[in-house]
């Protein structure tokens, strides 16, 4: 070889190491995308002379991330699935079918872990040179500095979206255990020798759209709901926040339940838009008459359970759920005297409404018969949630869970 190639030859293993040194040194300095690719334009642009380029990168679709010596906006109308993702190799546009690439010469398909993850369509090389142009002499070197820069910029969105996700958990976990603040834990609940409640809460993702709560009205008179807000998620959780607020400041002892149901709904119709709706199960019982009161708004039917005479009873009274219409057309408020110890079991649908083989079945005949005992309010809810596998991680649930139960002596 003579003296001339060598260094010839020389010149151009220095420029290539010094063009991946520098993109090399411009990852390991953990450079943003834009500088990135500004580095990338240089070496392809400046050293190699190339006039027109566009860059496109599959991330949710694919995008062009890098263009320039692009003058004509059709030229632009490159349909990446449709144009170039039949390529596997470099390819001279002169045998491309597709009238959108007819102003390009050459495709550079980059290839990671057997995928197409980038392109690059250069064209207007610098034919004028003496002998090969640079762009078509350095193809195979184009391609590796590419595939070094997309799989650096993939790492990068990658990296980014591991933070994201990273905070978004901590403020799921932070809404969580807000949410848990909100709620009453079951420990918190009255537990005297008239009324003794208990409770069980299980949101399916982070946060979640149930609610259930007491509040003393007065020293004869307690009152008691549980609700679950249509939807899941942080959009739920945050209507079932508000809700929370609305009703403790509403639920006094000197409000009816029907006014109090009127307010709600006029409430969640300005918080949600009509966008969301509330069931709810409210209900209202004193010590000394021994009278329940209830309105159910759409919720599922809580079951009463009276001792003595082995009794069932649906505590159906109501109306629409909170937040569907303007105004309720029609409230109707139950009411009775419970003369004999009983149990009663609220609950979210969540419970009852499993996925099974056929789609979404609704069956509430496995906690009626653990219901139908003299057993504490507890026990029943302890052996419903082993029955229906709530803990055990049933992937026939899809929903939140909460149950309320109360035992009246």
């Amino acid at each position: 070889m003579s003296d001339k190639a060598s260094i010839k030859r020389l010149k151009l293993t220095t420029f290539k190491l010094r063009a991946l040194l520098n993109i090399t040194q411009a990852i390991n300095e953990n450079l943003t995308q834009d500088e990135l690719l500004s580095r990338y334009k240089t070496i392809l642009a400046d050293d190699l002379n190339i006039g027109k380029l566009m860059l496109f990168k599959l991330e949710e679709k694919w995008d062009c991330i890098l263009s320039f010596g692009i003058t004509d906006e059709n030229q632009k109308n490159i349909d990446v699935e449709k144009d170039l993702l039949g390529y596997e190799e470099i390819t001279f546009v002169s045998v491309s079918k597709s009238a959108a690439l007819s102003n390009y010469d050459i495709i550079v398909p980059v290839i990671h872990n057997g995928k197409h993850i980038a392109f690059v369509i250069i064209g207007d090389i610098d034919e004028e040179v003496e002998g090969m142009s640079p762009a078509i002499k350095h193809l195979n070197f184009i391609q590796t500095i590419s595939n070094i820069i997309i799989v650096a910029i993939e790492n990068i969105r990658l990296f980014n979206e591991s933070l994201k996700q990273e905070a978004i958990k901590k403020e799921l976990e932070l809404a969580s255990k807000m949410q848990n603040m909100l709620i009453p834990h079951s420990s918190e609940l009255p537990k005297t020798d008239k009324i003794k409640m208990t409770a069980f809460y299980h949101p399916h993702l982070e946060v979640g759209g149930d609610y259930y709560d007491y509040l003393e009205l007065s020293k004869d008179e307690i009152g008691f709901c549980i609700s679950d807000v249509s939807g899941k998620g942080m959009s739920a959780a945050l209507l079932m926040s508000n809700f929370q607020a609305n009703l403790r400041a509403l639920f006094t002892h000197e409000i009816s339940l029907l006014a109090l149901v009127e307010k709600l709904n006029e409430r969640v119709l300005h918080a949600a838009n009509g966008e969301k709706f509330i069931t709810l199960f409210l209900a209202k019982y004193n010590f000394k008459t021994r009278e329940l009161e209830y309105i159910n708004a759409g919720h599922n039917q809580p079951i009463l359970y009276q001792k003595n005479h082995d009794k069932l009873v649906y505590l159906d009274k109501g109306c629409v759920g909170i937040g569907m219409l303007d105004e309720i057309p029609l409230i109707r408020k139950g009411s009775m005297v419970i003369e004999e110890p009983s149990k009663i079991l609220c609950y979210t649908d969540g419970l009852v409404e499993l996925m099974d083989g056929l789609g979404i079945s609704t069956e509430t005949s496995e906690i009626e018969g653990c219901m139908r005992n003299p057993d504490s309010i507890e026990n029943n809810i302890n052996d419903i949630i082993k029955k229906q596998k709530v803990l055990e991680g049933s992937t026939a649930i899809f929903d939140d869970i909460s149950i309320l139960g109360v035992e009246i002596f």
